[in-house]
């Protein structure tokens, strides 16, 4: 299966980048907090905006409180699949800047942290699924989450477990081949839409 996941790229990248996916069958195997303080060190170190570090993240390890908070705020279809994950994490991201005004950086800040977040765990064997599908508003009721801080995404963190546990939706994206856009959809030059080409 892990063949069919390993991304068929038109040109050389890292390996670590093109073995990258998003499993939701998870063997439930536990995470130590090394690990999970390892995953953290390098989302620290990404750029950001004024150097700001505008995100933020709440750790839950099975079977202690905050995970059982965290699975609270995904939607049902997500709960089913990760309560099986070792770890759960809720990012998100400060919204002012240490300068007291609005950073329109935010999201995209926080974005580098979790794609350095994410590269850390493929270098360990460890595998992410990030989750858009979580309430905000049930987030912010169980951390108190300040108004100026966004909920961003939800992650399930682990290693890879059996696609066969999953139900036949799941099993069917677990183990179909992955895809990416071509170039021309997404690379531009001159004007917007005209594709950069080779």
């Amino acid at each position: 299966m892990s063949d069919i996941k390993v991304a068929v790229t038109e040109y050389p990248i890292n390996d670590l980048i093109k073995d990258r996916w998003s499993p939701r069958a998870f063997s439930g195997e536990p995470v130590s907090r090394e690990s999970i303080f390892r995953l953290l060190e390098a989302a620290r170190w990404a750029a950001s905006s004024y150097n700001d570090q505008p995100w933020r993240f709440i750790i839950g390890m099975k079977g202690e409180a905050t995970y059982d908070k965290i699975l609270q705020t995904l939607v049902e279809f997500n709960r089913a699949w990760a309560a099986k994950a070792p770890v759960l994490l809720l990012v998100c991201a400060g919204k002012t800047n240490g300068r007291g005004s609005f950073n329109r950086h935010y999201a995209y800040d926080t974005g580098q942290a979790v794609a350095n977040l994410s590269i850390q765990a493929m270098d360990m064997g460890l595998y992410l699924h990030q989750m858009a599908g979580f309430s905000q508003e049930k987030s912010r009721e169980a951390f108190a989450i300040p108004e100026d801080v966004e909920p961003m995404a939800a992650i399930a963190v682990g290693y890879k477990g059996n696609p066969g546990a999953l139900n036949d939706s799941s099993k069917k994206s677990e183990l179909s081949p992955r895809s990416r856009k071509d170039f021309k959809e997404f690379c531009f030059e001159n004007n917007w839409g005209d594709a950069f080409l080779t």
